[in-house]
């Protein structure tokens, strides 16, 4: 939960350690859970107040593409400061998302495969096979 006396998630005063080149989803819900624990924020690491502070996030980012042409936004990233801002903000939605899967124990990779999945069978792309696999031809 961010606020006045609650930093964002990844913010960290200071220097931290180098991250790994490709750290790993787990490893990452870990040193955010331990981010909090040293924190004493726990209590206030609750499903509902992760959800709510994962949508203020997404809508921050939103908020950086709200005036913006369809030009402009697909270039946002070669503006230096831009993207720097693009990349906070998809870390704190990252980081939320995480602890908000801690919190209630959900896998987000297999969550997101599932889905996926369904999705395949919902929305099949033109063209493919039928369900069951064989075409009407």
């Amino acid at each position: 939960m961010t606020g006045p006396d609650v930093p964002s998630p990844v913010a960290s005063p200071g220097p931290s350690p180098a991250p790994s080149l490709s750290p790993s989803l787990e490893n990452l819900q870990e040193r955010l859970t331990r981010f909090a624990a040293a924190r004493e924020w726990q209590p206030f690491h609750t499903p509902k107040n992760l959800a709510a502070a994962l949508s203020v996030e997404a809508g921050e980012l939103l908020e950086i593409f709200q005036w913006l042409t369809p030009e402009q936004a697909a270039d946002i990233m070669s503006d230096p400061g831009s993207a720097h801002r693009v990349r906070d903000e998809v870390a704190d939605v990252l980081a939320y998302l995480l602890q908000f899967c801690a919190a209630t124990g959900v896998d987000p990779l297999t969550a997101l495969a599932a889905k996926i999945e369904r999705n395949e069978l919902r929305f099949p792309a033109p063209g493919a096979p039928a369900e069951g696999g064989h075409s009407s031809d």
